[in-house]
């Protein structure tokens, strides 16, 4: 059983991660090391992505040696085989990546110390397996930012049933996982808007690469991700976000709106949980 990490709102859940992650950058420049961040696209991390600009500027952080490294993106076959789609695109992870997460750090470092263009990383669908092996290759991710679907569970883009097993490959969307990314990205008008595949790290990906995890599942529309990762010890293919389980070292991190209430904490299924402390 997880305890979440139950924070006042989703600002200062994104604050304290942030910090932590500010810290992890600091410490690998005085190694002399990389700092691989994995991040997702979406909702769930923003707050964490601006809190962490934020504190760059404040310290004057060099970015210089952090990787940027994203989960997924989606994917179009126009019969030259399968490809990331238009980086322009509205719903492109590469896009979010540059624009909502580069961008604004390399605007709070200092200049000429910002993330390099080659530091932010992406599966590649021509071959997806040289992911798995890059990330290996690169000694892991030191923190791994992960985000859960509201309705289905799935992480990055493996839907549920996928197995403990499972590495960077190409996957059918699952049309839970695409209505949930309706509201990820507000531009899609309909359903039909949203591709029909995705390139995407595995569970086992995550769980071999990853040295520290943590899931942010701010809102009332994550209380039920809360709940089902709350309440296992080992991954449940039903809700693939409990990938963070099985992880090195890993946190839940909820706020008042996604936590459980005093009397839902008291029921049967959250009888091995406790109600932390609120975070301010």
């Amino acid at each position: 059983m997880t305890t979440p990490v139950v924070f006042a709102d989703a600002g200062a859940m994104g604050v304290a991660l942030a910090v932590e992650i500010a810290d992890g950058i600091e410490q690998a420049r005085h190694r002399g090391e990389r700092y691989l961040l994995g991040c997702p696209g979406g909702r769930s991390p923003r707050t964490t992505y601006a809190a962490l600009a934020q504190i760059v500027r404040e310290r004057v952080q060099d970015l210089r040696h952090v990787v940027i490294v994203m989960m997924d993106d989606y994917v179009i076959d126009d019969g030259d085989g399968p490809q990331r789609i238009d980086p322009g695109m509205h719903c492109s992870v590469e896009r979010f990546a540059h624009h909502e997460i580069v961008r604004p750090l390399n605007a709070a470092a200092p200049e000429g110390m910002g993330i390099s263009p080659d530091n932010v990383w992406l599966p590649d669908p021509s071959s997806p397996q040289a992911y798995d092996a890059r990330l290996l290759e690169a000694g892991g991710i030191n923190l791994f930012i992960l985000a859960t679907g509201d309705s289905d569970g799935h992480v990055a883009f493996n839907p549920p049933g996928s197995s403990r097993h499972s590495r960077t490959r190409i996957i059918d969307l699952a049309e839970s996982t695409r209505r949930d990314n309706l509201g990820t990205f507000p531009e899609f008008t309909s359903l039909d808007d949203v591709p029909r595949q995705g390139i995407s790290v595995g569970i086992d990906t995550i769980i071999e690469n990853t040295h520290r995890a943590v899931l942010v599942a701010p809102g009332e529309s994550k209380r039920t991700a809360v709940r089902r990762i709350s309440a296992v010890d080992d991954y449940d293919p039903d809700w693939p976000a409990s990938v963070l389980v099985c992880c090195r070292h890993f946190s839940l991190y909820a706020d008042l709106q996604s936590a459980p209430s005093p009397e839902e904490a008291a029921s049967p299924s959250w009888a091995s949980t406790e109600r932390n402390e609120v975070h301010t």
